[in-house]
């Protein structure tokens, strides 16, 4: 069981930053994200086959919320190149140990419940991974368009078990317009949740398969891992993999899932008042609509306002409209670029 958890989570800025992102922060329960996540991982597999992929200066933070977790659960990358090179360390280090290994991929930003019915889904992915040898995706119902996840069009049956159904996946589709997504939703096809179980000897035959860019490099690992980290390019494995594989399968989320991406995923995994708002930490709101606040250190006031995402943040406040708090990472380039000039 892998954990991808070294990302920093730009679209929580000014909460987020590269020392303390995300995953520390109580943005889907009271909790950090890395814990909720290691204990749904622990539901499934003991200590010894959980592995969090990160780097080096994420390790003391996450042992700080995690004390129990013993040193040999971190596999620290020597730097940040995506989740394919990520990835295919992971594997190229699994099969190593043991050529039968099933992989299982999760984000450590996920909201997932229940958790039995999210066992359901990864048992039956680990099974036919094992059975059909297939790069399988846990794909979610959309309940909305949504350009921010990619898509699953789903092919032939694979079969299920109780409520859970898997199918092959006739396209694997990245991030879309918004139009294309409403297109898709109408079409059922599902979202690419990012939790992925496959076989690590299948993966690997597909980077060998489909991305030269990766395979090239992974007999550099035989000489340690920075030597591959210093000359594989950065990509994604949707692109790198999932895209140009024909051997693509997606079992069905039995589970309510959600991607803890960005300030306006509150709005779905916090409870809002009668008037809209979705208040978090020492916050008051008068007269008030539709609002997202999030104080951090601090207190915020908000009177007749609608619409907004409030953020306040150690020395730092964010004000931005809801429909642009995605887009944060144009706004963080423009700040860098002041704070360079």
């Amino acid at each position: 069981m892998l954990v991808l958890a070294g990302g920093v989570g730009s679209r929580f800025w000014p909460l987020s930053t590269p020392e303390r992102p995300k995953q520390l922060l109580p943005l889907a329960s009271d909790r950090p994200l890395i814990v909720d996540t290691v204990e749904r991982a622990r539901a499934l597999v003991p200590d010894e086959r959980l592995r969090i992929l990160a780097g080096e200066h994420l390790a003391a933070p996450f042992r700080s919320v995690l004390p129990d977790l013993p040193a040999s659960s971190y596999w620290i990358e020597p730097r940040a190149r995506g989740t394919a090179p990520v990835l295919a360390w992971a594997a190229w280090r699994l099969a190593r140990l043991d050529p039968d290994a099933v992989m299982v991929s999760l984000h450590s930003d996920h909201l997932i419940r229940p958790l039995q019915s999210f066992r359901e889904s990864v048992e039956l992915a680990a099974a036919l991974a094992r059975r059909e040898g297939l790069l399988l995706s846990i794909g979610a119902r959309p309940d909305r368009p949504d350009t921010a996840y990619g898509y699953l069009e789903p092919g032939g049956s694979l079969g299920g078990a109780g409520n859970v159904v898997a199918h092959l996946v006739k396209a694997f589709h990245e991030k879309p317009d918004a139009a294309t997504a409403a297109r898709y939703v109408e079409q059922g096809h599902f979202w690419n949740t990012g939790i992925f179980v496959w076989k690590a000897v299948v993966l690997l035959e597909e980077i060998a398969r489909h991305a030269p860019e990766i395979a090239e490099h992974l007999p550099l690992l035989d000489r340690g891992d920075e030597p591959f980290f210093d000359a594989v390019p950065v990509c994604v494995i949707d692109r790198a993999i999932m895209e140009r594989s024909e051997r693509v399968g997606m079992v069905g989320a039995a589970f309510d899932w959600d991607d803890v991406g960005g300030w306006e995923s509150l709005s779905r995994t916090r409870q809002a008042d009668a008037d809209g708002n979705v208040v978090v930490g020492d916050a008051h709101v008068v007269d008030a609509r539709d609002n997202i606040v999030y104080a951090d250190q601090g207190s915020v006031v908000l009177y007749g306002t609608e619409g907004l995402v409030v953020v306040r943040a150690k020395d730092t406040t964010l004000v931005v409209p809801r429909d642009m708090a995605g887009d944060l990472k144009r706004l963080l380039a423009s700040l860098d670029a002041r704070e360079q000039s």
